[in-house]
């Protein structure tokens, strides 16, 4: 085999399912300007993608939702109930939109892409870089793919164990007393297989960036909040960081924790630094959470992309902080857990359906 057929071989074979003309011939456009990317086919609805998933076995599917004849969440069930494959959906930035990106998680699409139009010639490098990216990250993972729920009937709490928090002991002043988790691709899942573990009475309020847009995490958190023991809602501007209640940053905007005289503590939204790839950063929060909480901070870095998280870890491993890093097997991407492993941050490296002991061990 020739060296050029050796590099076609292992080029990530992707179908292209979107009933926009236009959207194809850009998303086609994107994907191909990627040597290690084919794209082996487009289709026009979803009844047209499911035949063609069937038929080309690709690697990885690129999925809209808004489709005629059969729409992207139904070529979703049939596509996991049939030849599961990685799914990345493409996802307008409404609320509707995030509703159905949230249910195509559920159905076992592994991440999601918004779609805006509008910028879509303003920052088309920007999109091609981040499409390029999640296709080549999540192609080159061995995942395991699996719906949450097996039929439409909406968020439901799963039947999985609670854990039982323990009693305060005369040490707690030296244990931790807040939790701040960072995540990006894959983190929905992630977040939903440790959250509902935890029992209602947890004894440190939780604080998480999940990186999403604006429109997302708001009706995120209330997915969450019926999901989960504890309470769940997205942050606004002076929430008291509580016992039992997980704050979600909203996306658009960096969320910090601010110390309130000696005791109390509360969320402020600020739109600086301005110039992070992410909004919302997890470095600025957990960076926050150091400055707040010092030695009393835990910091959990889920699957995702890049190395957000890394220096805000490393601040608060400086102020005394314990950290928790997830896996590389468990994960749908091991990047943001690979940086603070690597650089040597984490106290423990922790399997995802460990992740909720170790947490409460800490507490």
């Amino acid at each position: 085999m020739t060296t050029l057929e050796t590099a076609t071989a292992k080029r990530i074979r992707v179908l292209v399912v979107d009933d926009s003309a236009f959207m194809r011939k850009a998303i086609v456009n994107m994907l191909s300007s990627d040597p290690a990317i084919e794209v082996i086919g487009t289709a026009r609805d979803g009844q047209d993608g499911v035949d063609q998933v069937l038929e080309k076995k690709p690697d990885l599917v690129t999925l809209d939702v808004e489709m005629p004849r059969m729409n992207g969440l139904e070529a979703l069930r049939t596509i996991m109930e049939k030849r599961p494959v990685p799914v990345l959906m493409l996802s307008s930035l409404t609320e509707e939109g995030a509703q159905a990106t949230l249910e195509a998680l559920d159905l076992g699409a592994v991440d999601f892409l918004p779609k805006n139009l509008d910028s879509l010639s303003i920052n088309i490098v920007k999109i091609q870089r981040e499409l390029v990216e999640k296709v080549k990250a999540i192609a080159g993972r061995r995942l395991v793919l699996r719906p949450r729920r097996d039929n439409g009937s909406g968020p439901h709490v799963s039947a999985v164990p609670t854990l039982t928090a323990k009693p305060r002991s005369l040490d707690a002043l030296h244990r931790v007393r807040i939790v701040a988790i960072g995540t990006s691709t894959g983190g929905p899942k992630a977040l939903q297989d440790v959250l509902p573990h935890l029992p209602k009475d947890f004894p440190v309020g939780i604080v998480i960036v999940q990186h999403m847009p604006k429109a997302f995490t708001g009706p995120f958190a209330a997915r969450l909040d019926t999901l989960c023991q504890i309470r769940v809602r997205e942050g606004q501007a002076h929430d008291k960081v509580e016992a039992g209640t997980a704050i979600v940053a909203p996306g658009g905007v960096h969320m910090k924790i601010s110390r309130l005289g000696a005791t109390g503590v509360e969320v402020v939204l600020t739109d600086q630094p301005a110039d992070l790839l992410h909004k919302p950063s997890a470095d600025v929060m957990i960076a926050s959470v150091a400055e707040a909480y010092g030695g009393a901070g835990l910091g959990v870095i889920l699957t995702g992309m890049g190395a957000d998280g890394k220096e805000g870890i490393a601040a608060l491993k400086k102020a005394g902080g314990k950290v928790l890093a997830q896996d590389e097997a468990s994960c749908v991407v091991y990047g943001m857990p690979r940086a603070v492993v690597d650089a040597g941050l984490a106290d423990k490296v922790v399997p995802l359906d460990h992740m909720a002991g170790e947490i409460m061990n800490m507490v």
